[in-house]
């Protein structure tokens, strides 16, 4: 009965905090040569995405439809990596110790916002103004979405590596102590003089929770911007108040799972089996599960509304996205986002292993991948959005050469800055794990051994 119903110790428990420095820097130092083989091996599908963004940009910004999967590429990674900060955010404000070692895995995806932001800068010349057609802007002039959605995202980035750099920096400090020569002063220069007093120890903690506070809001906030101005406004007709609000739900979704398969790979790949065990793939689990039954929950409280409105508008924005033009799909991103994943996580048996929910995440992803072209390659594809209704739907833009040089490079290119990052970061945060070791002792009850935590707030 308690192996059926009780997770094992933690691996860690039994470390000292020493061991625990030992342990993560010699990983963190010596990256190996798989390491850079599959550097080098992203490093030239990066190259070929760049070769096709160079064939877009010599075809010039006014064929929208030719920058369709470009779109959808910044807006996958914008969904998945830069809401996976989230995953860190939220359960460190709730003091969910399991978090301790999953937090930097999470918090390191700010590198990728940075490379996204890059992705970013050629599509506001594609975007279109806004002037005679609608959009949120109203009466703003029609290059709003231009500056304000680089603002948003500009910031968003900018609060999302100060929460990797100052979350970090005690870690920084241990690698100054712990290094020589060179290594040694490149470190001194990044720890910024961090020595652990109380006062450096309280100022950490205020900052990382204030600064993750406005990480939410800006999220939120930017999830709005970027799911109106890149994709509704430019479909005639498509008019959701609940799209933002799915839109950022399928963000925090994706957050949870992209996280889960990234500690699966690090526990396959990099040897964090003692890290990274049982209760962060069964914790996430279950805030995966809840995930799933909110995305159907948005996705329908939007599709009933158009489904009974049936208006002529309403009936042209349902036959592209969902009934004729983009089928296929819709119906696989359905089954790949909610019905697949629900019915496999729903199982208690299947969510407290290793690789039930990571196999779900990456039906997740996937289907996340899907449900993201169904909407920006579709938006793109509408060549006039100063309609108020689509008279005609365009046919299904199937991706080309040039578009699947720009998926695969792009994806690639945001795996790689995912991987450089851990080359500056140690990928488990060590100021955490020894925090956690010291508000947690394992004590034998009757005749199992269970964990007792401290709790200091």
């Amino acid at each position: 009965m308690h192996e059926a119903h009780h997770t094992s110790q933690p691996s860690y428990l039994s470390m000292t905090p020493q061991e625990i420095t030992e342990d993560v820097l010699r990983r963190h130092e010596g990256s190996g040569r798989p390491f850079w083989v599959i550097a080098g091996v992203l490093a030239v599908l990066f190259t070929l995405g760049i070769v096709g963004l160079v064939n877009l940009l010599s075809g010039g910004f006014e064929d929208k439809n030719a920058w369709g999967y470009h779109a959808a590429v910044f807006a996958y990674i914008f969904i998945v990596a830069q809401s996976a900060l989230m995953v860190s955010i939220s359960l460190r404000m709730v003091k969910a110790h399991w978090r301790r070692p999953l937090a930097r895995v999470s918090e390191m995806f700010a590198a990728v916002g940075l490379f996204n932001f890059f992705l970013l800068i050629p599509l506001l010349w594609v975007l279109p103004v806004t002037t005679g057609r609608r959009s949120l802007w109203f009466d703003f002039p029609g290059n709003s979405p231009h500056i304000w959605d680089t603002i948003a995202m500009g910031l968003l980035v900018v609060c999302g590596l100060a929460i990797l750099y100052f979350a970090a920096l005690p870690d920084l400090a241990t690698v100054r102590d712990h290094s020589t020569g060179g290594r040694q002063n490149r470190y001194r220069r990044l720890a910024l003089g961090w020595q652990g007093s109380p006062r450096q120890w309280k100022v950490l903690q205020t900052g990382l929770a204030v600064l993750g506070g406005f990480y939410f809001m800006f999220l939120i906030f930017t999830h709005m911007m970027i799911s109106v101005d890149f994709a509704m406004s430019l479909i005639p007709g498509w008019k959701d108040a609940i799209f933002p609000a799915a839109h950022a739900i399928m963000g925090f979704q994706s957050a949870v799972a992209v996280t889960l398969v990234t500690m699966f790979v690090l526990r396959w790949r990099c040897g964090m089996k003692g890290y990274l065990e049982i209760d962060q793939f069964w914790g996430l689990s279950k805030l995966l599960l809840a995930l799933c039954l909110l995305w159907f929950y948005f996705w329908w409280s939007s599709f009933f509304t158009y489904w009974y409105g049936r208006t002529p508008a309403e009936q042209s924005v349902l036959k592209l996205l969902m009934t004729e033009t983009y089928r296929i799909p819709f119906f696989l991103s359905f089954g790949l986002s909610f019905v697949v994943p629900f019915a496999l996580l729903m199982w208690n048996v299947v969510r407290k292993t290793i690789w039930g929910p990571t196999l779900a995440a990456t039906i997740v992803l996937v289907g996340t991948f899907i449900n993201i072209i169904r909407y920006y390659v579709a938006a793109y594809s509408i060549k006039d959005s100063t309609l108020h209704a689509l008279e005609i739907a365009p046919p299904i833009n199937t991706p080309g050469f040039n578009d699947i040089l720009v998926v695969v490079g792009g994806l690639a290119g945001a795996v790689l800055t995912y991987m450089l990052a851990t080359r500056v970061f140690p990928v488990i945060s060590m100021w955490e794990m020894r925090e956690g070791l010291l508000l947690q002792r394992v004590r034998t009850f009757m005749k199992i051994n269970i964990r007792v935590m401290a709790k200091p707030e």
